[in-house]
Order: structure tokens, then C-alpha cells, then sequence
């Protein structure tokens, strides 16, 4: 499994990371001094690090010169916003930077980004009885094979990379059809619908009012 350790000194901002990257099945470890982040780094293997600026020990610049020659890809998560900071946290080597607050469909979607680029990525996603060939693109339930459109494909990436999590019918429109959403639900709706029936998903795959949907299954 992919390991992911968060460097921030909020507690609640580690918590909200853990829990959506976790829902997307990956292990992560939290600590909030980057004096501790560089103990565990040399303690442990990571494949990716989420590392805030503002830390107390060692500031995110001092770990991420002592990360670099380790070849760990790093994303900046900080509430400096300037250019001249994200600049900066680049040069260092930082393989992209996100700035607080930030919405979590998109932080999913950089990890997910980085973690392609270093040919890190889980190539098999499950819920219930429901697995996911990413590579492949190849989707079957209870060992059947399903047969989705690219469009519902996207759609369960989506739903089985942040589960449990409402997502907005925005950016869902917007990252599978690659386009401005106007507020016209019909096209996501019926292609919601059709992914239900398909997967078996009437009871996992609900409606939020007033936000779009969210796929659950236990934790």
C-alpha cells in the first residue's frame, strides 16, 4: 500500500488529510514538528510527503533539504500564497504546492498526479465486491465483469477514490466532462443512475442535498 506521511502543525488539518487519502486507500502517518517528520522519515519508507512551511523544530525549507537527496516526492500544503513562496518551495524540489484551504477532491487528485509521475500509483481499487483495473480499465462486481462507458469509468474513479465523501456536483461535472458546469444536473444525474443499476450501488451511491453525491461503504 502507498504510505503517505503529513508534516502539519494543525492537528485538524493532519485529521482532514488522514481521512480523505485514507478513504482513497492510502496509509498515512501524521506527525506535527519537522524535527519528528525527519525521525520518521529515517525510520520508515514513504512514497509521497505533504509537507506544511510553517512548522515548529524545522521549518518545511530545512525538511525539504534534508528529504531531497532521498529522491521523496514532496507537495507543499501551506497557507503562503505569495509567488515568490510557491518559487521558492519549487526550486527546493518540491514536485507541486497547494495552498490552504484547499478543496479535498483536488488534493486527491495532485496526490494521485505525483504519484503517477513516479510510477507509485495503486493499480487496483476496491469497494465491497466492486474492483477497479486502473490500468486496464477494466471494472467487475463479485468477479463479473461490468461494462461502463468512459464517462461512468470516470465517474467510479472518482466515487471510489473519495469515499464517503460528498462531492460537489461541480467538480464532478467539471473532471469528467472536462468542461464549465452551468447548473444543468441532467447529463451527471442520468449517468449517476445508470452507475447505480450497473454496480449494484442503489443503496451505497445516495444523493446530498444540495451538493451532488457521495458513494459509501464501511470504513
Amino acid at each position: 500500500m502507498i504510505q503517505i506521511l503529513i508534516v502539519d502543525d494543525e492537528k485538524p488539518i493532519c485529521d482532514l488529510i488522514d481521512l480523505n487519502l485514507s478513504s482513497a486507500g492510502y496509509h498515512c502517518v501524521a506527525v506535527q514538528d519537522g524535527l519528528k517528520a525527519i525521525d520518521m522519515i529515517e525510520e520508515e519508507n514513504f512514497d509521497l510527503i505533504l509537507l506544511d512551511i510553517m512548522l515548529p523544530g524545522a521549518d518545511g525549507y530545512d525538511v525539504m533539504d534534508y528529504i531531497r537527496p532521498l529522491g521523496i516526492p514532496v507537495i507543499f500544503i501551506t497557507a503562503k500564497h505569495e509567488v515568490k513562496d510557491r518559487v521558492k518551495g519549487l526550486k527546493l524540489g518540491a514536485d507541486d504546492y497547494l495552498v490552504k484551504p484547499f478543496d479535498v477532491v483536488e488534493l486527491v487528485a495532485r496526490v494521485e498526479a505525483v504519484l503517477r509521475r513516479y510510477s507509485k500509483t495503486e493499480q487496483h481499487l476496491t469497494a465491497g465486491d466492486v474492483v477497479v483495473d486502473v490500468e486496464a480499465r477494466r471494472v467487475t462486481k463479485g468477479g463479473v465483469p461490468v461494462v461502463l462507458t468512459n464517462k461512468e469509468f470516470g465517474l467510479l474513479l472518482l466515487f471510489m477514490k473519495n469515499k464517503n465523501v460528498a462531492l460537489f456536483r461541480e467538480k464532478l461535472y467539471e473532471t469528467v466532462w472536462e468542461g464549465e458546469y452551468y447548473g444543468d444536473s441532467r447529463t451527471l444525474d442520468l449517468h449517476v443512475q445508470r452507475l447505480r443499476k450497473k454496480l449494484g450501488w442503489e443503496h451505497n451511491l445516495v444523493a446530498v442535498y444540495k451538493v451532488g453525491y457521495r458513494l459509501e461503504v464501511p470504513q
